[in-house]
């Protein structure tokens, strides 16, 4: 078996490391993700998706605070592995982690490169409108998402996807590729293909401030951006100085009121937009409250045609 190192952290990086484990021509020696997190309003600490699912793998886990540390560089140093399989893990790989594998570190990243590099690849495809995203498997070097490809998959986007919808899909294709992919690169039937660096495009770390609305945008554009922020870090409104979350959003019909306006039509609450276009607000959610359909908000909040 050929020994592999398996970096990872969220949900997204699952499904390769399950296939990973279960297949017999690899041995994990060694899973390595983020350490445990505050999470929820009371703020416990939250194993990441990758701990869960290798500790019930029976598979060895580190979780360094920072790759590199020297303590951290020591551990991963004596765990060994041939190569090391990458998914969603959240930090920086270092140069003398690369460095620590002879057949390198290989990348499942949730785009088709080199469109989308960085961090919020799937966000940004349901965000601007693309009618399908994919997934690359890569070579690591030392820039993000800048090293050679092994194989692309792609994958459609439907007209109702979120985020939370579309990353397992990808998560699923990205492990299936990778099992098909990884073998012929480690015997050397597979060769690396350099990237098109000048048609790069990068995406960032989101923010919260990131799913705000703009009424001056068209309603097209702010109904892909509530499906792109699903589930996290969601859309919102300010609406009677206070944030008012939009958890599901249609578009409506054309309005002749000014942009930013909340009204009720059709006994629907809706927000005008740029251009004469509208956005249907069908479940909302306002501060310190529960979610709600938007026209029984309308209704509390007194909102009119």
């Amino acid at each position: 078996m050929i020994p592999v190192a398996f970096y990872g952290t969220s949900p997204f990086a699952v499904p390769s490391l399950e296939a990973l484990a279960r297949d017999g021509r690899f041995e994990i020696v060694c899973v390595i993700t983020q350490p445990d997190r505050p999470a929820g309003r009371k703020g416990e600490l939250t194993k990441p998706a990758v701990k869960i699912a290798a500790e019930q793998l029976g598979l060895r886990v580190e979780q360094p605070e920072r790759l590199k540390a020297d303590d951290a560089y020591a551990t991963l140093q004596s765990v060994g592995g041939e190569c090391a399989v990458v998914a969603s893990y959240g930090q920086i790989i270092p140069q003398r982690v690369l460095d620590l594998y002879s057949k390198g570190m290989v990348n499942v990243h949730a785009s088709l490169l080199p469109e989308y590099r960085g961090a919020s690849p799937i966000n940004a495809a349901i965000r601007d409108g693309r009618d399908e995203t994919g997934v690359t498997i890569m070579l690591m070097d030392a820039k993000m998402d800048h090293g050679p490809i092994l194989a692309m998959a792609a994958e459609p986007i439907r007209e109702d996807d979120t985020t939370a919808t579309l990353t397992p899909r990808l998560a699923d294709l990205g492990a299936s590729l990778l099992l098909a992919v990884l073998p012929g690169y480690l015997e050397g039937s597979i060769k690396p293909i350099e990237q098109d660096h000048d048609k790069a495009t990068f995406v960032k770390l989101l923010s919260r401030e990131d799913g705000k609305l703009e009424p001056t945008k068209p309603a097209v554009e702010l109904e892909r951006l509530v499906r792109a922020m699903d589930p996290w870090p969601g859309t919102y409104l300010e609406y009677g100085g206070k944030r008012l979350k939009i958890l599901k959003a249609v578009l409506g019909p054309m309005t002749d009121r000014q942009p930013g306006t909340l009204y009720m039509e059709s006994a629907e609450l809706r927000l005008a937009c740029v251009g004469g276009t509208s956005l249907t607000l069908l479940t909302v959610q306002p501060e310190g409250k529960p979610p709600m359909e938007g026209a029984a908000f309308a209704r509390g909040a007194r909102v009119t045609g």
